[in-house]
């Protein structure tokens, strides 16, 4: 397939025609409960009993072996075998099967397997796919260098895995799976050669930076993924941006750029990443916290980290179009519309602000001179799900009144350790200039509203908000707040509807000054307020 995008649809399509047929059946992840296939138990023996009929397959998954099956089970004439799943310590060098048309080997989740011998693989030559995910060995034997027809090698989640042999001879190998090896050394030799290479996924295997000259030769690459995660290391490996402006194949990128240069460079690359179409991207020095932070956020998210961007005009214009996430940590931009453009931004779903003292605004006053008329419609903020701003020392005002009809999407709002809040959403200077004055707006799909330790909130908004949706409200340290502007759903009887949780501190300050749009949202509220 030309990319993985086609490739995908191809396999859902064999997969819809397999569940149509009753070949598989649909089922939901207890996790997520997003959709998947499964397989019938009947319908897997049977499959199993075709390929033991043609002495093709050896299916021993979760058989609770604790070691290899005997030597006459492995036949000549075997293509496929799955061993995972089961307690198998060691392979020992007594093993060398002679399988010349084996393609599939499973050996995953064989978690206390730790040492595999060098014989095991040396009559195994048509091996295609190899995958020794989630064990526990310390070496890849060296004999899997010479299995010049492999195509996947999965090694990932091998914890205890030290070292990786050349990969020299592994030209054909077009997935290579190191992800999550904390204890690997070095970067494996030779991988400037896997010129087939479509998917990587790695840590930095020791390194500070990704070592250059490696990426410009695998020019077929879709899937680069650069792990965060270092145990024994608290640097993030990075990497160049013009060495990965160079991949103009690639499709999901995940990786550290030290700078900002860097990232401008890989954003200049043009080809480069209009072929993206997910991407997961931090710049500069970025903590702990926003690390972790970006796992949860979409599919395409770029993190910023001490970052001097403050009056660079050139910064927004080379921003990544059809952003959905942005993660701002100690960079001293005075607004967003320093960091991008806002006319662009209309698919951001998830915003993050932390520690940005120098940031006043969300929005500039000169971002409304230049914004094409009429702003409400521009669609900024239109796509916005969740908001989060923490300890911004400078923060007054966040969201503009003007844009307070684009939040059609917004779900959750949370502002904490902000000293000088004082309006969620406020008016702007040329708002208060005219007598057009909203009075009342819907924010239909919000349900959750945090604002804690904000000494000089005054006001959550000058208009009425209706918020049908609302199930959570926390309201902590905000004591110069005297008024809540949001109207409740209303009963039949026409009493307001009370959330599901309130979270309100002091007490006294939240039953003698806070008061409500319904006069009697107070008292029908109290007995859901935890103090």
């Amino acid at each position: 397939m030309r990319s993985r995008g086609d490739a995908f649809d191809e396999g859902h399509t064999m997969l819809n025609r397999l569940e149509y047929v009753c070949l598989l059946e649909g089922a939901k992840m207890e996790s997520d409960d997003s959709r998947c296939v499964k397989m019938h138990d009947l319908i897997r023996d049977m499959a199993i009993q075709i390929l033991l009929e043609n002495s093709q397959g050896m299916v021993k998954a979760g058989a609770q072996l604790k070691e290899l099956p005997d030597a006459e089970e492995w036949t000549e004439n075997l293509t496929r075998v799955s061993l995972m799943r089961n307690y198998i310590k060691e392979i020992p060098s007594s093993y060398s099967p002679r399988c010349p048309y084996l393609s599939t080997l499973l050996l995953c989740q064989n978690r206390w397997l730790r040492f595999i011998a060098d014989s095991f693989f040396k009559q195994l030559h048509g091996l295609k796919v190899l995958d020794l995910s989630w064990t526990d060995i310390e070496k890849l034997p060296d004999s899997v260098s010479d299995l010049a027809s492999l195509t996947a090698l999965l090694l990932n989640d091998c914890e205890s895995l030290r070292h990786v042999s050349s990969l020299k001879k592994l030209k054909a190998l077009k997935r290579l799976d190191l992800s999550r090896t904390g204890a690997l050394e070095k970067m494996p030799q030779g991988m400037e050669c896997l010129t087939n290479l479509r998917y990587l996924r790695m840590n930095g295997c020791g390194e500070k930076e990704f070592p250059s000259g490696i990426l410009p030769k695998l020019s077929h690459l879709q899937v680069f993924v650069l792990e965060e995660f270092m145990p024994q290391d608290d640097a993030p490996i990075t990497v160049k941006g013009k060495e990965v402006g160079s991949l103009r194949n690639l499709e999901t990128l995940e990786c550290h750029f030290e700078g900002f240069s860097d990232f401008v460079e890989y954003v200049r690359s043009g080809d480069g990443i209009l072929s993206l179409s997910t991407y997961k991207i931090l710049v500069g020095e970025v903590g702990r916290y926003s690390e972790q932070l970006i796992e949860d956020f979409p599919s395409k998210t770029v993190g910023l980290g001490n970052l001097s961007i403050n009056g660079d005009r050139d910064f927004q214009v080379k921003f990544l179009n059809g952003i959905q996430g942005l993660i701002c940590e100690s960079i001293d931009a005075r607004s967003l519309c320093d960091v991008l453009s806002l006319e662009n931004a209309t698919e951001l779903e998830r915003i993050s602000i932390r520690e940005c003292h120098n940031m006043e605004s969300l929005v500039s006053s000169s971002w409304f001179c230049s914004a094409p008329p009429p702003l409400p419609c521009n669609g900024t903020f239109s796509g916005l799900k969740e908001f989060f701003c923490y300890r911004c020392k400078s923060m007054k005002k966040l969201f503009p009144l003007v844009l307070l009809p684009n939040l059609v999407n917004l779900e959750r709002i949370e502002v904490n350790d902000c000293e000088k809040m004082e309006e969620i959403i406020g008016t702007t200077d040329e708002e208060s200039s005219t007598s057009n004055s909203i009075t009342e707006f819907i924010l239909p799909k919000l349900r959750t509203l945090r604002l804690v330790i904000l000494p000089e909130l005054k006001s959550i908004c000058s208009a009425k908000v209706i918020c049908n949706s609302l199930e959570d409200i926390s309201v902590m340290y905000c004591e110069k707040l005297k008024r809540m502007p949001i109207c409740l759903p209303l009963r039949e009887n026409g009493q307001p509807s009370p959330f599901l949780n309130i979270q309100a501190c002091p007490k006294e300050w939240w039953e003698t000054v806070v008061e409500w749009e319904h006069p009697n949202a107070k008292d029908v509220l109290h007995p859901f307020v935890n103090y």
